[in-house]
């Protein structure tokens, strides 16, 4: 069985490519570099982090995925952005999520440089809420959780792949 590695070891982000690729490979999570600052502060920055992710967990499976969160300042807004990438290792994939825009609260915290995770958690009063239903799972009252949200761009991902090399496994 062909093999996929997640660069991360998070939960939400394994779970979202099992969904979407398991039975037909095997997925596992790694620790892996994304290159960018810890809070990835535009579309272009979350975006390299997951191709970074991506390249580097290849090297051990068939394929790699990297799945990135940050935040896209708009004017005096700043949304949340999600994205991902796919390697095979000959080329690279990307796709990004749905975004929503962040409390006023939470954003005045981003600004001071405290990280997304810190600032949902600290808005909220919950704990590790990244590990979990992450601040869209909060932002929409369940209707959409992090898990959520990494399955559709694993699937936007898959579905390119397919769609361009014409390989399933």
């Amino acid at each position: 069985m062909k093999k996929v590695m997640v660069g991360s070891e998070n939960a939400v982000k394994v779970a979202a490519v099992r969904r979407v690729l398991s039975p037909n490979f095997t997925v596992a999570g790694m620790s892996a570099v994304s290159g960018v600052s810890d809070q990835p502060f535009s579309d272009q920055e979350t975006r390299e982090g997951a191709v970074n992710r991506a390249w580097y967990a290849q090297k051990n499976a068939d394929i790699g995925i990297g799945l990135e969160g940050g935040v896209q300042p708009e004017g005096k807004n700043i949304y949340l952005c999600s994205w991902g990438a796919l390697t095979d290792g000959t080329a690279v994939w990307t796709a990004g999520g749905a975004r929503i825009l962040l409390p006023e609260r939470i954003a005045v915290m981003l600004h001071n440089g405290v990280e997304l995770k810190t600032a949902v958690d600290h808005y909220t009063q919950l704990e590790n809420t990244h590990q979990n239903e992450g601040a869209v799972g909060i932002l929409t009252a369940g209707q959409v959780d992090r898990t959520a949200l990494f399955h559709h761009i694993v699937s936007l991902l898959y579905g390119r792949w397919i769609y361009q090399t014409g390989r399933r496994f």
